[in-house]
């Protein structure tokens, strides 16, 4: 079914089209259907009026009064069953806002109608895309660290929406597995089997400053390593061997992390900088012979207009930079993969970088219709306000912050457990750990809004209220108890699709509406990709149904009235459900 605001904004398009024919007639008018911030005042309202009432003075040359133009809307709109009173003045407030009321009636009609699929009433969008999402990225021979998480965690759960909304959604993470930086590990790798030490590279991260170390100051080295980058750029099979070596052990490192995270990115996904190696000459000589890109100071650079600098796509003397790597996969996503929509999940300090591939992008032709967006992200902070660091300053590696989490949430679920006087076994605090611990630290990112810094916080992120993974994995435990408790009492309910649902009690009626609201939600973080607004609207849900459950006896009402509570506790389960899902927390029926 469509939502709400889509139905209430079709029935102001058509009143407005009414109203004012012929004089709007070909113009497409926003009619700006919102939820009420004042449900006193009404649940849904439209202030198209003001916006309208100038379009039509311009029109006329004379001045238009907005209550009266929203007097003529209202004259002609029918809203059908949605509400119990017939639009009049009454519906109008301020300058000319208009509210409109629903029915009780016709609310607990949707919700019957939502809670008969699996799609909770939300319909698969009309045009599906093909969108190409670029996220997570690690780096070869690096361990990931907090610095990736906000990338994996943001574009996973923007996969999951687009993809519930019915887009075909092309998961990409562009791996960072060939550059120079290769001559050096190669060179390391070398020696290490040579002397015959370790090779298993357990620790990558010191395996890498090693490398490092030893080619800024040993002058042999130094040139072992670049031949090392010739061979490999060259195609030789050793270097090969070792380049691939240092792929699968890194692999190795980042696949289970993923896996503890639940996001969704396989091997088949990756599509590293070595994909593009061999499209990068192409891509410069094309940008080169349309004279996109020019020759400066020896290098090839686009110059953007609005930056001060340019965009260098190859440096003098030959070799190629990230942008050349970003303009190739860019141009492979839309002419091979056919994407309608490319994001980006990369933080916000790459802003400038990414509006000038895109520049450039449009510029050369490549995808003229395609919506290319950097959905930038600010960084995790620490207590003191900087970014995230271990207690001696150096980068917190991603593995040790979610082992940190799963300790907490063990310690904490073994001293709730003993204050219950219950004793359950290591491995099921173990199971309760790694729930509340991994989704405590992927809702406190995926609750904050992308764009912004944010201060992380292990004793905030594990608190059993406000907006929290704990929080909200009790709200739908809690839910599911209800029906626990039923059967233990005889009582038999089914999956509430045929039962008949009235609203009564506000509490009733506010709920209903907070479930209603579901797609309208799902279609707001699909537009804009900001994980957050489904954070705060499950967040507003759970908490209507505590109220709910507090003044509505549900088990001890007398039928039908008993079967209809029961069926809106059922359809709040199934969307804290589905929500959650989509930001990827898990939420067991018990805790």
């Amino acid at each position: 079914m469509k939502t709400i605001s889509e139905q209430i904004s079709n029935a102001f398009k058509a009143a407005i089209a009414a109203a004012f024919s012929p004089t709007l007639d070909g113009i497409d008018i926003d009619p700006l259907v919102s939820p009420s911030a004042n449900e006193k005042f009404g649940d849904y309202q439209s202030n198209a009026a003001m916006g309208l009432a100038k379009t039509l003075a311009e029109k006329a040359g004379e001045k238009t009064n907005p209550r009266a133009v929203a007097e003529q809307i209202i004259a002609k709109l029918n809203v059908g069953g949605m509400s119990d009173t017939p639009p009049d003045k009454s519906w109008i407030a301020g300058p000319g806002f208009i509210n409109v009321k629903l029915s009780p009636k016709w609310l607990a009609e949707q919700l019957s109608l939502a809670g008969k699929t699996d799609r909770l009433g939300v319909e698969p969008v009309a045009k599906p895309q093909t969108v190409v999402i670029d996220y997570s990225g690690p780096n070869i021979a690096k361990e990931l660290h907090v610095g990736h998480l906000r990338s994996t965690i943001l574009g996973d759960a923007a996969t999951r929406v687009l993809t519930f909304q019915g887009h075909k959604v092309i998961r990409q993470n562009h791996v960072g597995d060939w550059g120079t930086q290769f001559g050096m590990l190669i060179a390391n790798l070398q020696d290490k089997q040579s002397a015959g030490g370790e090779t298993k590279l357990s620790d990558l991260e010191a395996f890498y400053v090693e490398a490092k170390k030893r080619f800024d100051v040993e002058v042999p080295f130094q040139e072992r390593a670049r031949l090392n980058v010739v061979k490999l750029q060259s195609g030789d099979a050793d270097a090969l061997a070792m380049w691939r070596m240092l792929v699968d052990k890194t692999r190795e490192h980042y696949l289970p992390i993923y896996r503890r995270l639940g996001v969704l990115l396989t091997p088949d996904d990756e599509r590293g900088e070595s994909f593009y190696n061999t499209r990068l000459a192409a891509v410069v000589e094309e940008l080169k012979s349309r004279q996109i890109a020019v020759e400066s100071e020896g290098a090839t650079a686009v110059f953007v207009e609005g930056f001060k600098t340019p965009l260098i796509i190859e440096k003098s003397g030959g070799g190629f930079l990230y942008g050349t790597t970003d303009l190739a996969a860019a141009k492979y996503r839309i002419t091979e993969l056919k994407a309608d929509r490319v994001v980006y999940f990369v933080d916000a300090r790459q802003s400038q970088h990414f509006a000038q591939v895109f520049a450039t992008v449009k510029k050369a032709g490549w995808g003229d219709n395609v919506s290319m967006e950097h959905a930038a992200f600010g960084t995790m902070l620490g207590p003191d306000g900087t970014p995230f660091k271990t207690k001696t300053g150096g980068t917190v590696k991603l593995k040790d912050l979610l082992d940190e989490a799963e300790q907490r949430a063990f310690d904490l679920a073994k001293q709730k457990a003993a204050e219950r006087e219950e004793s359950p076994t290591d491995e099921q605090l173990k199971a309760i750990a790694h729930t509340v611990g991994i989704g405590g630290v992927k809702y406190s990112d995926l609750s904050k809004d992308r764009v912004s810094d944010y201060v992380f916080s292990f004793d905030a992120m594990l608190a059993m209220d406000g907006n929290t993974a704990p929080y909200m994995q009790y709200a739908y435990a809690r839910v599911r108890s209800i029906f626990r408790r039923a059967a233990e009492r005889g009582i038999t309910f089914g999956d509430g699709a045929t039962t008949t649902i009235a609203l009564d009690a506000p509490q009733e009626l506010a709920l209903a509406k907070q479930i209603l609201r579901f797609g309208e939600v799902v279609e707001q973080v699909g537009r804009e990709l900001k994980p957050h607004v489904l954070c705060a609207y499950l967040y507003d849900l759970a908490g209507r149904y505590s109220s709910f459950y507090e003044a509505c006896p549900v088990l001890t009402s007398e039928e039908p009235m008993r079967s209809s509570r029961l069926a809106l506790a059922n359809l709040t389960a199934k969307v804290l459900a589905k929500g959650l899902d989509l930001l990827g927390i898990e939420h067991p029926d018990q805790m």
